[in-house]
Protein backbone atom coordinates (compact mmCIF):
# COMPACT_ATOMS: atom_id res chain seq x y z
CA UNK A 1 0.00 0.00 0.00
CA UNK A 2 1.56 3.65 -0.90
CA UNK A 3 1.19 6.84 1.11
CA UNK A 4 0.47 9.79 -0.42
CA UNK A 5 2.14 12.67 1.00
CA UNK A 6 0.77 15.55 0.13
CA UNK A 7 -1.46 16.20 2.76
CA UNK A 8 1.73 16.16 5.36
CA UNK A 9 3.43 18.23 3.04
CA UNK A 10 0.51 20.89 2.88
CA UNK A 11 0.18 21.20 6.23
CA UNK A 12 3.67 21.62 6.98
CA UNK A 13 3.69 24.46 4.43
CA UNK A 14 1.01 25.48 6.01
CA UNK A 15 2.93 25.44 9.59
CA UNK A 16 5.54 27.15 8.34
CA UNK A 17 3.48 29.87 7.13
CA UNK A 18 2.19 30.50 10.21
CA UNK A 19 5.39 30.77 11.60
CA UNK A 20 7.07 33.10 9.30
CA UNK A 21 3.72 35.17 9.98
CA UNK A 22 3.65 34.72 13.43
CA UNK A 23 7.74 36.74 13.27
CA UNK A 24 6.57 39.45 11.18
CA UNK A 25 3.55 40.01 13.82
CA UNK A 26 6.15 40.20 16.42
CA UNK A 27 9.10 41.74 14.44
CA UNK A 28 5.91 44.47 13.21
CA UNK A 29 4.87 45.26 16.95
CA UNK A 30 8.33 46.16 18.20
CA UNK A 31 8.53 48.79 15.68
CA UNK A 32 5.51 49.97 16.50
CA UNK A 33 3.92 48.95 13.31
CA UNK A 34 0.36 48.22 14.80
CA UNK A 35 -1.54 47.82 11.19
CA UNK A 36 1.03 45.43 10.07
CA UNK A 37 1.15 43.45 13.24
CA UNK A 38 -3.33 43.41 13.24
CA UNK A 39 -2.38 42.20 9.41
CA UNK A 40 -0.15 39.52 10.22
CA UNK A 41 -2.73 38.84 12.95
CA UNK A 42 -5.22 38.09 11.12
CA UNK A 43 -3.28 36.00 8.41
CA UNK A 44 -2.46 33.56 11.20
CA UNK A 45 -6.26 33.62 11.96
CA UNK A 46 -7.38 33.15 8.52
CA UNK A 47 -4.71 29.71 8.41
CA UNK A 48 -5.78 27.85 11.34
CA UNK A 49 -9.32 26.98 9.37
CA UNK A 50 -7.23 26.41 6.14
CA UNK A 51 -5.23 23.86 8.33
CA UNK A 52 -8.08 22.02 9.96
CA UNK A 53 -9.61 21.63 6.40
CA UNK A 54 -6.31 20.12 4.87
CA UNK A 55 -6.21 17.74 8.21
CA UNK A 56 -10.15 16.55 7.58
CA UNK A 57 -9.44 15.96 3.74
CA UNK A 58 -6.43 14.15 4.23
CA UNK A 59 -7.94 11.98 7.31
CA UNK A 60 -10.49 10.87 5.00
CA UNK A 61 -8.21 9.92 2.22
Amino acid sequence: MKRSYIGVLLLSAVLFLNIIFTQYMVHQYFYENYVNTLIFCGLNIVMFPIAFFLYKKTKKA
